[in-house]
């Protein structure tokens, strides 16, 4: 899926793109309302992700000028969060609005919100009992068994390896890992991710014969038997 990032913060911008671009999204950015508005005119996006407060022409004005002719869906991001300046972005033709600052993982939400909504994704059933060749984890009795070996494991550990059975198959960032288990912002320099993956993996692959937890050097961490 291919994303628009129209971002006059460089820092926040480069940000985006590279959490972004870790969750498997092509990201194209620009840095004032012209360039947002010629690209998102000019371009085939699934999502656009605009600022409020731009350069030369603000936000609203972009996404008032998108209107005449796209219905491409628009995440507004922007520092105003009075209910009337939410009010005024639903209304211009936002399908959501996100108050800066923001938690990484409730960007990754809205943006799948917005995509589910405009038919680009569907949902995928829950279930409160995972399972991946012998290993199997109970959602509801914080359980996790390998082989019919119980897993002693921290409840970080366990929400780490929830999220990542839930997602079997899919390389997820340390990005979204330190966003969703951590609720830690996509800016962080800390190695509590790289530091959690490697004690799962003590416990979760090395007592058995066969791996499941996979890095996915540049990119981040994949649970699946191979």
């Amino acid at each position: 899926m291919k994303l628009l990032v129209v971002e006059d913060e460089l820092k926040l911008a480069g940000y985006l793109h590279k959490g972004l671009t870790e969750e498997g999204y092509v990201v194209d950015l620009a840095h004032t309302g012209v360039d947002g508005l010629h690209l998102a005119m000019s371009g085939d996006y699934d999502l656009i992700l605009l600022d409020g407060m731009l350069p030369a022409i603000d936000g609203l004005t972009v996404l008032g000028s998108l209107r005449l002719s796209k219905q491409t869906p628009v995440l507004m991001l922007t520092a105003r969060g009075r209910v009337e300046d939410r009010v005024q972005g639903l209304t211009a033709g936002a399908d959501d609005y996100l108050v800066k600052p923001f938690a990484f993982s409730e960007l990754l939400a809205r943006i799948q919100t917005i995509l589910r909504r405009a038919g680009t994704i569907r949902p995928s059933p829950e279930s409160t009992l995972l399972k991946l060749d012998d290993l199997e984890l109970d959602l509801l009795r914080r359980k996790a068994t390998r082989g019919g070996q119980r897993l002693d494991l921290t409840p970080k550990e366990f929400n780490l390896l929830s999220l990542l059975m839930r997602r079997e198959g899919e390389v997820l960032s340390r990005t979204e890992l330190a966003a969703q288990v951590w609720d830690m912002n996509f800016d962080s320099e800390t190695n509590v991710v790289e530091v959690a993956v490697r004690r799962l993996r003590s416990k979760l692959d090395q007592p058995f014969e066969t791996s499941l937890l996979h890095t996915v050097r540049g990119m981040g961490y994949i649970l699946e038997r191979r």
